[in-house]
Formats: C-alpha cells, structure tokens, sequence
C-alpha cells in the first residue's frame, strides 16, 4: 500500500509536465474524501411520525486542517443538524466529512485560502447528499441543505480577523487618528 508521499506525486496531472512531482507547478488537489465520523439519531421514534408540527432546523458547520505531512493535509467539514420542535427532537446527525488534500509549491496565503475555501466547497456536495440520505433513511423528507459561500465566508473572515488585530494594535489609540 502506498503511502500520501507515494499518492501525492501522482497528484501532478500534467504528464507533459514530467509526471514525477519534479517540476515547481503549483499543484492542489483532492487525494481520496471520506466519511470520518457519522452520528444519526432518531430519539423519539416511534412517536415522532405521530407529531403535526413542522420542526425547526439548527444546522452548525465548522471547517477544521490538520497537516498529515509537509505536502498532505486533512480537511474536515463538520455539520450538525437538529431538527426539534416543544415536543422534542425529531433527529440529531453530526458528520465530519472530510478529504486529504495534497498541496506543493504553494504560497501559505493561497494553501490557507485552499484549505479553509476551495477545500471545503469541493467536500460540500458530498456531506450534502449523506445528509439528505440520513433524513430519508429516519423516515423523513430529505433535507437539501442550500449551497454554502465558502469563498465569500472566508473572506468575510479574513476582513473580521484584520478587523480585530487592527482593534488590538490600536486599542490605545484615539479614534480619531489614522
């Protein structure tokens, strides 16, 4: 079996380009994705089928890498849905799906942006359907979660980070110099 260094250098797609990892393109992609966690609860079954109300859904996401080696990372897309109303919960489902991408010759601001953006917008589709494969399979209609802006909420999160540094470095000075 091979190793993520033995996978990575076949991520170069460019056979003209030497086919060996050897060249210094800037290369970014998906290795392999998966299912790394799936929690799936139906804890008022069989009465739930029974309740008239329409549930209110929380959905929370949160994206997470870990560095696997110099040129692999894990990308987690972690979603928790619950769908309640007075009555109770109609289900829980927490999934962490995620996929091991392999970056080389990048610069850290792009490989950041690719991790935490473009990474995440890939992986979407795919925790999209297991989701609305989960409600299905509890016997309900399949929630279609909408498409998420990860580019725009990354973004928005780089504007409120340097928002809060400038805050930080400025808290001493007045408001009005700039």
């Amino acid at each position: 079996m091979a190793d993520e260094g033995d996978v990575l250098t076949d991520l170069n797609m460019d056979p003209a380009a030497g086919g060996n990892g050897a060249d210094n393109q800037p290369t970014a992609g998906f290795i392999t994705q998966y299912i790394k966690d799936l929690s799936v609860e139906n804890p008022n079954a069989p009465g739930v089928y029974q309740w008239s109300e329409q549930p209110q859904i929380d959905l929370q996401f949160n994206i997470g890498a870990t560095p696997v080696n110099e040129e692999v990372s894990e990308v987690e897309l972690k979603v928790n849905v619950e769908a309640k109303t007075e009555q109770g919960a109609f289900y829980l489902i927490e999934l962490v799906y995620a996929g091991l991408v392999g970056i080389r010759n990048l610069a850290e601001e792009q490989a950041h942006m690719f991790l935490y953006a473009e990474a995440p917008r890939i992986l979407f589709p795919f925790a999209r359907r297991v989701i609305a494969d989960a409600t299905r399979d509890l016997g309900f209609q399949p929630l279609m979660l909408d498409p998420i802006d990860f580019n725009g909420l990354y973004m928005q999160r780089l504007q409120q980070k340097a928002a809060e540094e400038a805050a930080a470095q400025g808290g001493d000075t007045p408001a009005g110099n700039a």
